[in-house]
């Protein structure tokens, strides 16, 4: 017994503040274990933007981004659904389906979701490229203890994760802001030019916490 409470504390990484740039974060199995759980210091979000870059493979339904609180599972949440073809955002359980996007295999794209409480407006931008804006009733913050989780969907407020829905695959560049970005400052995210970084989360000073088989590696890039 003694054994197995050792290994489980072994394979949740302590959550530490570190410097990611040139970096990305490297899910190479299928399992409902793996996973990085980012910390923020606020917990009230009146309006948010997420970007995340994210290179995969996998044909089938996967989470990209999963904030739960206590008292919603999928507080934010982006998602893509294989069936339907579409990119999901979902806002304190409402969800926006968002379609016709060339979300090819074994490439790097840049996703970033805005939503802003005070018009209930949700949209995407997917490499650069803005959809058309949609509403959900969530017209107030979002608050409670926030749990942020990469690599898996949260079907409970830091739990219930489903192999089926995992993420494998690289993801880089994460992050959050607790207001809604401007399309210029998307573009330069987008372009990887000088943009301002996350207040809420901020890849360049990450705290984060890895549990089972996730690693961090230099961004792999191609040569020319």
């Amino acid at each position: 017994m003694k054994l197995l409470i050792v290994l489980a504390m072994l394979a949740a990484r302590a959550a530490s503040v570190q410097d990611l740039s040139g970096k990305m974060l490297t899910f190479p199995l299928q399992t409902n274990q793996a996973r990085v759980r980012l910390v923020t210091p606020k917990q009230e979000f009146r309006a948010l933007t997420v970007c995340h870059r994210s290179f995969t493979d996998i044909k089938r339904d996967h989470g990209l981004f999963s904030l739960s609180t206590s008292g919603s599972s999928n507080s934010f949440l982006i998602f893509w659904d294989e069936t339907n073809k579409e990119m999901e955002a979902h806002i304190r359980d409402q969800k926006s389906e968002f379609r016709g996007l060339d979300y090819k295999p074994n490439m790097w794209h840049s996703i970033c979701t805005t939503w802003d409480s005070a018009t209930g407006l949700v949209q995407l931008w997917f490499n650069g490229r803005p959809t058309i804006r949609k509403y959900v009733p969530v017209t107030s913050a979002i608050t409670g203890s926030t749990m942020i989780i990469l690599g898996q969907e949260q079907d409970a407020h830091g739990g219930g994760f489903d192999s089926k829905q995992a993420f494998v695959g690289m993801m880089s560049d994460v992050h959050m802001w607790d207001y809604v970005l401007s399309s210029c400052e998307i573009q330069s995210y987008v372009d990887e030019l000088n943009f301002t970084p996350g207040n809420a989360l901020n890849w360049k000073a990450l705290e984060f916490e890895i549990t089972d088989k996730v690693l961090v590696e230099p961004k792999s890039s191609i040569c020319h």
